[in-house]
């Protein structure tokens, strides 16, 4: 499907999304089936062609997270992972059978380096594994991708052969990543132009980039690859990924829109969807935008230097180069209220590409009737947070019910919580060395458990000191790490939803989880 799709428009590029799999590299970023599935329908609204979505060998919980949403998602590509073996290739294959149009994506090292050091093999024997798991991959696939790991740090020679033995296996994708973040816009430029060059049956796949951002390059080295030939860009929503990330999808797209007089490529992104699945991968992962990150940060379209200001009242154009409304970040006040009615609570949803169902509408809009009752403006964003969180505690079966708080500089700090448990309400009362530590004692007395908190997290949904307050925690309990995350205008109440979400999620995880498997999950 999108090879087929490049291939008769040359200036058409692939977009192939690996927040689900190499995203979930970055430590600490692990999903659940469920938050696997929201993004995943998230980046299918956003118009990936290709979403990698685990690496379906390493556990039983990625296998089924692969075959569930090949299941779910029909008008993007389904990705599975697999280092050059059988049992992976055959795994992969086995998870992708639902798919509407499914893709294994084989891979190996050949770089000296790793070939002598990670794999201890002979470059032939590499050579020959190239060919013996593109042409397993292939019978179980008609949609094949080969990867040469450290492809940057690769002889030039040797490159050439493996990507010649896997075309002529049956890959009709050929990815070269920059595996740690070494190489320069320049060489990876140069680096393309001599595969298509010397491969003689080049052109019957299509050339892709994967490039880490360990010098801050990933995005740079991407587009060069793109100038130079390259017609399928990997990457992630927020530049998620090991050590210093990946190329972000984000700067991918807006630097192609923005410059197309200089990259006259298109894509099929629908970039009004940016900020949305910006936001949930954020508050899904626990990993906060950094308020200068390009196009998705807070402050990526704000303006507080006088001269600036003074030029954006007389022409937008002086100082922003892409408009918030061309990523979804519209900064409109929401005109509803107290008495607003649940019709025009559900097509403002409709507008910031929410769909819900009735019993989570119902609760969603009684949330927003307390926000509404409590701030001075609601914001779009403050109505993502509230139905991203809403979402995310759904099927909890201990959820937050009330908490009372006593604190000051006089102390002790004490805190009185309520909560739910499968339709039973119970309450404690704690204290602590300041209100958060004494909610979090008064939940360990309600639920008892043996988690370490590894962080705790505030930042403002929006501006102002009415702001809700977005918390993220982690938790880890015996090599098991979780994120929960909560909103609310009471950063102390916000507190309390994150830490019960995140134990909701760590008991989920000690029911389902099996102890991970000997498997390298470092790839790429």
């Amino acid at each position: 499907m999108t090879n087929a799709t490049s291939k008769s428009d040359p200036n058409r590029i692939i977009i192939f999304d690996t927040t689900l799999r190499d995203g979930e590299q970055s430590p600490g970023a692990a999903m659940n089936l469920e938050e696997k599935l929201r993004i995943a329908h998230v980046l299918e609204e956003l118009g990936v062609d290709v979403m990698e979505v685990g690496f379906p060998v390493a556990s039983k919980g990625d296998f089924e997270a692969v075959s569930e949403i090949a299941r779910k998602i029909k008008n993007s590509t389904v990705c599975g992972l697999a280092r050059a073996q059988v049992d992976d290739i055959e795994r992969a294959g086995a998870a992708l059978k639902p798919a509407a149009s499914g893709r294994i994506h084989t891979f190996i090292s050949t770089s000296p380096l790793h070939m002598k050091f990670k794999l201890q093999m002979a470059p032939e024997k590499v050579l020959q594994a190239v060919t013996d798991s593109v042409t397993l991959a292939r019978k179980l696939c008609a949609d094949v991708e080969w990867s040469a790991e450290d492809g940057t740090r690769t002889e030039h020679d040797f490159l050439c052969r493996c990507v010649e033995a896997a075309i002529k296996a049956g890959a009709r994708t050929i990815n070269i990543p920059d595996t740690v973040g070494y190489t320069t816009p320049q060489e990876y430029a140069d680096l393309i132009k001599m595969l298509i060059k010397r491969v003689p049956n080049i052109d019957k796949a299509i050339l892709s980039t994967h490039c880490h951002n360990d010098l801050g390059l990933a995005v740079a080295n991407s587009l060069a690859g793109v100038i130079n030939g390259a017609r399928q860009v990997e990457c992630t929503v927020n530049g998620l990924g090991e050590r210093a990330g990946n190329a972000a999808l984000e700067e991918i797209i807006m630097a192609l829109k923005v410059r197309h007089d200089l990259m006259p490529f298109t894509t099929g992104i629908k970039t009004e969807n940016i900020t949305r699945a910006s936001h949930l991968v954020s508050t899904i992962t626990g990993f906060v935008v950094q308020p200068n990150k390009a196009v998705v940060g807070a402050n990526a379209f704000a303006h507080e230097s006088g001269i600036h200001q003074d030029g954006m009242i007389k022409n937008r154009q002086t100082y922003e180069i892409m408009t918030p409304q061309s990523v979804g970040l519209t900064k409109t006040s929401l005109k509803l209220g107290k008495l607003s009615g649940r019709n025009a609570f559900r097509s403002k949803l409709l507008d910031l590409g929410y769909e819900l169902g009735d019993n989570a509408l119902k609760d969603a809009f009684e949330r927003f009737k307390d926000l509404a009752d409590r701030k001075k403006e609601v914001f779009d964003e403050d109505i993502m947070a509230l139905v991203d969180d809403e979402v995310a505690q759904a099927h909890n079966r201990t959820r937050f019910v009330s908490l009372e708080i006593y604190a000051g500089s006089k102390g002790p700090q004490r805190a009185t919580l309520e909560i739910e448990v499968d339709g039973k309400t119970t309450a404690a009362e704690a204290t602590g060395n300041g209100p958060v530590d004494a909610i979090f004692n008064a939940i360990k007395k309600l639920i008892p458990h043996n988690a370490t908190l590894q962080l705790y997290q505030v930042g403002a949904v929006t501006q102002g000191t009415d702001a809700q307050a977005e918390v993220t925690i982690r938790l880890e309990e015996n090599g098991r790490t979780v994120i929960g995350q909560s909103a609310d205008p009471d950063t102390l109440v916000a507190s309390a939803r994150a830490y019960i979400h995140g134990l909701n999620k760590l008991a989920i995880k000690r029911l389902k989880t099996e102890p991970p498997d000997s498997v390298a999950m470092t790839a790429e």
